[in-house]
């Protein structure tokens, strides 16, 4: 039996997933580890951390799927896209990562436009503007502040890039994952010169871009040892999280777009042509489907808000819950569903970590608007997750202006496993809102990528045609609808009444 493994280096924790080549799902695993905050807005983890986690679940889950190590014949590996790995000649790490959602960047930002000759040029280059969470802001950085750092780094590697390093002994990369570091001419699928040479950096410290089904290598004798595998045990591409996710959810044909509520929410849409916003408020990367790409909308707190309300203000209902062996996030839902459609006005602006799409503002700041003595915890629940939704909207109503098809839309995350917030989904976005027979994200994607490297299938859409299939729906509510069409147009004012203040706020601490 050929088996084939999905590895999703997370914010929280790496994922590891069994999968055979009909998609059937043999077993899972997860390793957790921390995230360093050692300052505000910043965001950091240990590249060891993360490895250390993979050697731990992955003969974990080969065990638990009663397999051998020469079944597994391909791994795919999907991560936190925009993370920097900063290696120096021998291999070894500098410095902590630094993560998507890291916010120290923004003169950094500044300086990239600049050297480009203008945002537009430097969208037209790659796609992109220069944005806080991305990686080439943080190579920039790191020169500016770290020189005596800067001057050891000889590759920089994205954070699922360094696993497969440590795989494989190889230095490579592929195209959804490497659009995310705005070094990439994502037009033409390959890094990009011009803005290389404007930023005066050499491409040697880059990897190798492939296509996300093509294989980068083979496990080394020592690791395939360590994990109980073979040499023979092919390591493909993979995606960014993003681009695994919309595999993981078939979202590989023009006409569906997938939502996906994790710690960050992401509304990704599918393009057979390279479409970008010339006003730079939603990207276009390269898809995980050969030759396409996809545009892609990004609220850098979305279940994530809900979490940190969980932990900062609900801690009695928490502990509440785990004494009875409750989810208390059930528990929280329903409490809102209880409360009016609009939380009687309590609007909830999710920029806890600043803000990516349309906005692109590391100095946005969370905001309730609109409390009263009636806002109670129920109110603010549902306060959270209909902001989240209208963030989502504001990335999905660019899409539709642009031109793009969206049609279905698909639900997946963590925040996609509760029925009223999908439905809310539904009625804010205007569209029915589906799930799929997998749950699992991004590993699941990149598992079906392995099996496309792996010779199971010929493509890509091949390999999501024959394993994905629909299990829910829900339609929107045409008078819930109405209702947040209303919202939602304050919504969008409140960021433009607000925004001074942020950058004013921004200063203080």
């Amino acid at each position: 039996m050929n088996v084939y493994l999905g590895i999703d280096v997370g914010t929280s924790g790496v994922k590891v997933l069994a999968v055979r080549a009909d998609g059937t799902i043999l077993a899972s695993g997860v390793g957790e580890y921390p995230l360093y905050a050692p300052r505000p807005l910043w965001s950091e983890q240990n590249p060891d951390d993360w490895w250390n986690a993979v050697v731990k679940v992955v003969p974990e889950v080969v065990a638990k799927a009663g397999v051998k190590g020469s079944d597994v014949k391909a791994i795919g590996l999907s991560g936190q896209m925009h993370g920097s790995v900063f290696l120096d000649k021998n291999d070894a790490v500098i410095r902590p990562a630094i993560l998507w959602n890291d916010q120290r960047t923004a003169k950094e930002c500044v300086e990239i436009e600049a050297a480009a000759g203008g945002r537009d040029k430097l969208i037209e280059m790659v796609a992109n503007p220069a944005m806080s969470g991305f990686t080439a802001p943080k190579v920039v950085w790191l020169r500016n502040n770290e020189p005596e750092n800067f001057d050891r780094v000889a590759k920089v590697l994205l954070p699922k890039d360094e696993i497969r390093r440590r795989l494989t002994g190889e230095y490579a990369t592929e195209v959804s994952d490497a659009s995310g570091t705005l070094f990439l001419d994502v037009a033409n699928r390959r890094w990009s010169k011009p803005l290389l040479d404007a930023l005066q950096l050499d491409e040697s410290i880059l990897p190798t871009v492939f296509e996300s089904e093509d294989v980068t290598g083979k496990l080394t004798p020592q690791v395939a040892e360590q994990l109980g595998l073979t040499t023979d045990c092919l390591v493909v591409g993979g995606a960014g999280d993003c681009a695994a996710g919309a595999v993981g959810n078939g979202i590989v044909r023009s006409g569906v777009l997938s939502t996906s509520l994790g710690t960050s929410g992401v509304a990704f849409v599918h393009s057979d042509e390279v479409k970008y916003d010339k006003l730079g408020r939603v990207h276009t990367f390269c898809h995980a489907v050969r030759g396409k790409w996809h545009m892609m909308g990004v609220t850098l707190s979305a279940a994530g808000s809900l979490q940190w309300f969980r932990d900062a203000l609900c801690p009695e209902l928490y502990e509440k819950a785990k004494a009875s062996g409750q989810n208390v996030y059930e528990l929280l839902t329903a409490e809102a569903a209880a409360t009016p459609i609009g939380a009687d006005g309590l609007f909830f602006l999710p920029y806890l970590s600043g803000e990516r799409t349309p906005h692109a503002d590391p100095n946005a700041r969370g905001c309730f608007v609109g409390l009263t003595l009636s806002s109670d915890r129920g109110r603010i629940a549902r306060s959270i997750m209909e902001g989240v939704a209208y963030s989502l909207r504001e990335a999905i109503d660019i899409f539709r202006g642009l031109g793009v098809p969206v049609g279905e839309i698909r639900a997946s995350g963590g925040g996609a496993k509760s029925p009223f917030w999908r439905q809310i989904q539904a009625d804010v976005f205007g569209s029915k809102t589906t799930t799929l027979n997998s749950e699992e994200g991004p590993a699941f994607g990149v598992a079906l990528l392995a099996a496309v490297g792996g010779g199971e299938y010929s493509n890509v859409v091949e390999a999501c045609d024959a394993t994905i299939r629909q299990v829910s729906e829900l339609a929107p509510n045409p008078d819930a609808q109405k209702k947040y069409d209303a919202a939602f147009a304050v919504y969008q004012r409140l960021y433009r009444s607000l925004k001074a203040d942020f950058e004013a706020i921004s200063t203080l601490g």
